[in-house]
């Protein structure tokens, strides 16, 4: 490969409550509006408000600040407030915000994982310092865990035993910096007593595969997320690409992000596949094909 792969994401900045501010990536984010009535949903979680209609269809509206353990938002609040709507694990989300700040460009290397201290219970993927300004970057995917917990129960996905004892004797590695992703991502495999081994972050996915190539045992499949601190899954997939001495494993991009320019890129760093998250079916499916691959 002739050009190192680049890292360069926008983020949008806003507040939920006081001055501290969080980002999300503007890949996941299909329109920003202006607070509008909305439909009430009975029997829903408390951080639900209602839905929206967005371009002719229902869109649930989660108060993002109450999702995350602080005060709701209240009435006058709300009129103030903004709805972001994202697309994200195949559905269409809104959430309020009491303020949208701005749009920023970044590096993902400049992106530090979140302390381990905050434990497993902080929203956050990672921090940024914007000129003295900490963003915490939040983790979607586990907000949408804890308001819609339905949505970690895995599918029961059917295997040959063909298929099953091949995957069992591959070398495979999965990479993701949400712990619900990874969780969902070892129900998986577990549930079809899979070997496999699970990192939080690019950099240390690299180091995993550096190694198990000295040990002998290459890494056959790598399944990594995208958007990651510090070496993210573009990057990952292009040094491992890069690297000649490396046995090349079968690389698929794991991804909340239903972005076609996302997806697209993940071929141009040297990915197999590039999947929406979350569909155990498809994983598995792809992780065959790997498997025919790695023969």
């Amino acid at each position: 490969m002739s050009s190192k792969a680049k890292q360069t994401q926008k983020l949008l900045l806003f507040r939920l409550s006081g001055e501290r501010l969080f980002g999300i990536g503007t890949l996941k984010i299909r329109e920003i509006l202006p607070f509008m009535r909305l439909t009430k949903l009975p029997h829903s979680h408390h951080a639900v408000i209602g839905t929206a209609t967005f371009r002719g269809s229902a869109v649930p509206v989660i108060d993002m600040a109450a999702a995350v353990g602080y005060p709701p938002l209240g009435r006058e609040e709300q009129e103030k407030a903004s709805i972001i709507i994202t697309d994200i694990q195949r559905q269409e989300i809104g959430f309020l915000v009491r303020s949208v700040q701005q749009i920023i460009e970044t590096d993902w290397k400049q992106v530090m994982p979140p302390p381990k201290a905050l434990g497993n219970k902080a929203f956050i993927t990672g921090l940024l310092d914007v000129d003295g300004d900490i963003i915490q970057l939040l983790d979607v995917e586990l907000l949408l865990a804890k308001v819609y917990p339905e949505s970690l129960d895995t599918q029961e996905v059917v295997l040959t035993d063909v298929q099953s004892e091949t995957l069992k004797a591959l070398n495979i590695l999965m990479v993701d910096d949400s712990q619900v992703a990874r969780k969902q991502l070892s129900d998986v495999l577990d549930s079809k007593d899979i070997p496999y081994q699970v990192t939080s972050n690019g950099d240390d996915a690299l180091q995993i595969l550096l190694r198990d190539h000295e040990l002998g045992r290459p890494t056959d499949i790598l399944v990594s997320d995208i958007e990651m601190p510090g070496l993210d899954g573009y990057e990952l997939a292009f040094n491992v690409r890069d690297n000649s001495a490396l046995k090349q494993p079968y690389i698929i991009l794991h991804t909340s992000l239903n972005s076609e320019m996302s997806l697209s890129y993940a071929n141009q760093v040297g990915a197999n596949e590039a999947l929406t998250k979350f569909d155990a079916e498809e994983l598995l499916q792809a992780m065959l094909r790997g498997a025919e691959q790695a023969r």
